[in-house]
């Protein structure tokens, strides 16, 4: 039985799609209604604090999933940097989780939460929790590639450093899934030098896993590297 559980919540107010803007890395504006979207609420060194599922109903209406362990936290910050905007975030409860195609839905009907995380894992579709936060950054974990950072968008937290990296570097290690044998390893644990877990679960007598690895050092490890969907598979680096 997985211990990973969602929460979800409602942001709802005329000031709820300008406030989230200067909050999260996809551009609010653009997105599709009734569509579910990863994104994330970063620090302000550019790294991941909250990863969030979000479906924009209508610019008043959005719905917001977390882990659950992230879910206490969240609130807090939603209330500290909203204050002054017009708009109420309410928590909803419970959800599970079920794949749909290159991202993840929602409903309160109960799912396979251990089936979802290898099916997650093996298409690549990394997400935080309270064990992870503050560890990675979007590029590192591909989440432009899929859809969830928007780099030419207004001032967000952690725009800066997001950007410059984007713009006038490349991230040094990035999303593998690798897979087993032995112990599932712990979420945030270097494997060696260059190979730090992003997400892990068990699988076929051993273990499948995201990890953010410089590719050299995925040789020197026991372990497969598997194929990413075709969408996440190329560089990470900005077209030149």
């Amino acid at each position: 039985m997985s211990n990973l559980a969602f929460s979800s919540f409602t942001l709802i107010g005329v000031d709820a799609q300008k406030f989230l803007q200067g909050q999260v890395t996809v551009n609010t504006e653009y997105l599709s209604e009734n569509v579910t979207q990863y994104t994330a609420i970063c620090d302000l060194k550019g790294r991941i604090h909250f990863g969030l599922w979000l479906k924009k109903r209508n610019p008043e209406e959005f719905e917001l999933v977390t882990t659950q362990d992230q879910a206490e936290e969240f609130a807090k910050h939603i209330q500290k940097y909203g204050a002054f905007s017009k708009m109420k975030l309410e928590q909803i409860g419970a959800v599970f989780p079920t794949l749909n195609g290159a991202t993840t839905d929602f409903s309160d009907s109960e799912t396979d939460i251990s089936a979802w995380k290898v099916a997650a894992i093996q298409q690549g579709q990394a997400y935080i929790n309270q064990a992870i936060e503050g560890l990675f950054q979007p590029q590192e974990l591909r989440l432009h590639q899929r859809g969830a950072v928007n780099y030419d968008k207004g001032c967000y937290l952690g725009q800066e450093v997001i950007a410059r990296l984007w713009f006038k570097a490349k991230p040094k290690a990035w999303l593998h899934v690798v897979q087993g044998s032995g112990d599932v390893p712990a979420q945030g644990e270097q494997l060696n030098k260059g190979v730090q877990v992003v997400n892990s679960t068990a699988f076929e007598n051993g273990f499948i896993a995201l990890v953010v690895a410089r590719p050299e050092a995925l040789t020197e490890l026991e372990v497969t590297v598997l194929d990413l969907p075709e969408s996440l598979s190329g560089d990470v680096a900005r077209p030149q």
